[in-house]
């Protein structure tokens, strides 16, 4: 006989109606008082679980998927702005947690953690919604803004930012012919693999340790034949999001002072997406923050230091 997986550990799926009426896919797994975790440009919300699951007896974690990653690959979004977007789905999903959490106990906000584009969905979130629902949060490794300022330098890709940026619009530019195709497969071949080099030069930018960039570059690795039959459902999302990374402005930094709730900054030490120092500087524009730095790690925590990131997740939970 299988023996019986406890309740605790059962992954279930359950939609949340966004204030459009599309139905967002939510991971759920745990058993306990509710956390709230969103995930990263071109991930799958489940992709959190090796760190959570040792904490499933103790916390009930909501794992929504983004529009067009994920479960919610399928989910197009109504309009170009996808972080405010994406701000106003986070806000119906928690509004869900504490409803149904509110029969049994007297929960009136939850912690967060964001790591990445979910942490900037999160700038945006207390720009447009406050703090109300709010315990604490967990920002790991992103930065408020994305252009440099005069007065800010810390944006997406720091120095390399207009070198960066150029390339991405290049790639944008060239793709624009082919966006109505949904199948990937049908794109001319040096369009896909131009497309493909992309993320995964993006990815080796995201890690800092050895380890894992020899990671990246195995599994991003594919043959002229692997190219031709891949499918590849989210390369048009992806092209649209790039597209308001630099077309729109993402500076949140008005939004600082207002957000008083107990906040940690996750730092990758070796971060090329958001210079480590200029994240430190945040520590002194928010009320209630403190800071700790992963000295090793790149942007991508979890997989540069996994260990050191659930140690972090796990104090923030208890704290």
């Amino acid at each position: 006989m299988i023996p019986k997986i406890p309740t605790q550990y059962q992954l279930r799926t359950i939609t949340v109606a966004a204030a459009d009426g599309t139905l967002l896919p939510v991971s759920v797994i745990g058993s306990g008082p509710p956390v709230l975790m969103l995930h990263a440009f071109g991930m799958d919300a489940r992709q959190f679980l090796p760190f959570i699951l040792p904490l499933a007896q103790n916390y009930t974690f909501y794992l929504p998927h983004f529009r067009g990653f994920g479960l919610a690959t399928d989910l197009t979004l109504p309009s170009f702005d996808f972080i405010e977007q994406y701000a106003s789905d986070t806000q119906q999903v928690l509004q869900y947690i504490l409803q149904q959490t509110s029969a049994q106990t007297a929960i009136d906000d939850i912690p967060v953690a964001g790591i990445s584009m979910g942490a900037l969905v999160m700038w945006a979130y207390f720009h447009r919604f406050g703090t109300s629902n709010i315990s604490r949060y967990l920002n790991i490794d992103q930065a408020p803004i994305i252009h440099n300022q005069p007065d800010w330098q810390g944006g997406l890709f720091g120095t390399r930012q207009t070198e960066l940026f150029a390339y991405f619009e290049k790639l944008i530019t060239k793709s624009a012919p082919y966006l109505h195709i949904n199948d990937f497969r049908h794109l001319p071949y040096s369009l896909k693999t131009d497309l493909l080099q992309m993320e995964r030069a993006f990815s080796l930018l995201s890690v800092g340790r050895k380890h894992s960039q020899l990671l990246v570059k195995t599994l991003s690795h594919r043959a002229p034949h692997q190219i031709a039959l891949l499918e590849h459902p989210t390369w048009q999302h992806k092209l649209r999001c790039l597209s308001a990374y630099i077309q729109l402005p993402y500076d949140y930094r008005d939004a600082l002072a207002a957000v008083d709730v107990p906040t940690t900054l996750l730092i990758g030490g070796r971060s090329q997406l958001y210079n480590p120092v200029w994240q430190q500087r945040l520590t002194d524009m928010l009320p209630n923050a403190t800071m700790q730095i992963l000295p090793n790690s790149g942007h991508a925590v979890p997989m540069d230091a996994p260990v050191g990131f659930y140690r972090a997740l796990k104090e923030f939970l208890q704290n």
